[in-house]
């Protein structure tokens, strides 16, 4: 971990929220230009629009003080957000309604940003972890846990991963599926828990010495950048 960065892992830092709201300006600026949109106009002052970016750039820092794992991110904070916030807050929102951006869009943002978001049973984070089972000749090669959710429309168990928005009221909460995977790689479904701390407990049960993380945290590849 940068040790640059690790000083100030706890603490909001007014470095990260500088860069986060220069993120945010610049990407808007540049796409008013581009679709002929009128910032004045539609936040009644640019003055109202600046409160607006500075807003989020302080609520976004604090959500992550409490909900990022700091020890499992490799990049200079702020450099990183100066380079990606501004146009992962405008994938999760567009530009005329960033003043309904709030706590849930914080954890959108963050999930795109593909920041290890600590495990939260409050917030709907994806996880995704696969063990290998310590038992020589066992049918299953390993576990994997993994968080799914109902569709409202036919009832059916869909996967919730990285990209889904995690607030979709199209399915129900998240909830915790244990697969065993064969050494062919086809999963079997063997239950599922309300919390990863049951489903870990249950696994645990079912393999003792397996080693699953305690507290997993959500984490993937980094953004795409885009113009």
């Amino acid at each position: 971990m940068n040790t640059e960065f690790q000083a100030t892992a706890i603490e909001p830092d007014s470095a990260a929220v500088f860069t986060i709201a220069n993120s945010l300006w610049e990407i808007c600026e540049k796409r008013s230009r581009q679709n002929n949109f009128n910032i004045s106009e539609c936040y009644k002052g640019v003055d109202q629009f600046i409160r607006e970016i500075m807003r989020i750039a302080n609520l976004f820092e604090n959500w992550a003080c409490h909900h990022v794992n700091f020890d499992e991110f490799d990049e200079v904070w702020a450099y990183y957000l100066g380079d990606n916030f501004g146009k992962s807050c405008l994938t999760v929102l567009p530009l005329n309604c960033l003043m309904e951006f709030g706590e849930a869009d914080c954890l959108r943002v963050a999930l795109h940003l593909r920041l290890p978001v600590m495990l939260d049973d409050k917030l709907p984070i994806p996880v995704d972890v696969t063990a290998p089972n310590p038992v020589t000749g066992a049918g299953f090669r390993e576990f994997r846990i993994q968080t799914v959710r109902n569709s409202l429309d036919d009832g059916d168990v869909v996967p919730f991963v990285a990209d889904d928005d995690p607030f979709d009221e199209e399915f129900g909460e998240r909830y915790f599926g244990l697969y065993g995977v064969d050494e062919d790689e086809k999963l079997e479904h063997i239950a599922d828990r309300k919390t990863y701390r049951e489903v870990l407990n249950l696994v645990q049960k079912l393999t003792p010495g397996i080693e699953f993380p305690c507290k997993p945290t959500f984490a993937s590849n980094p953004p795409n950048p885009s113009p």
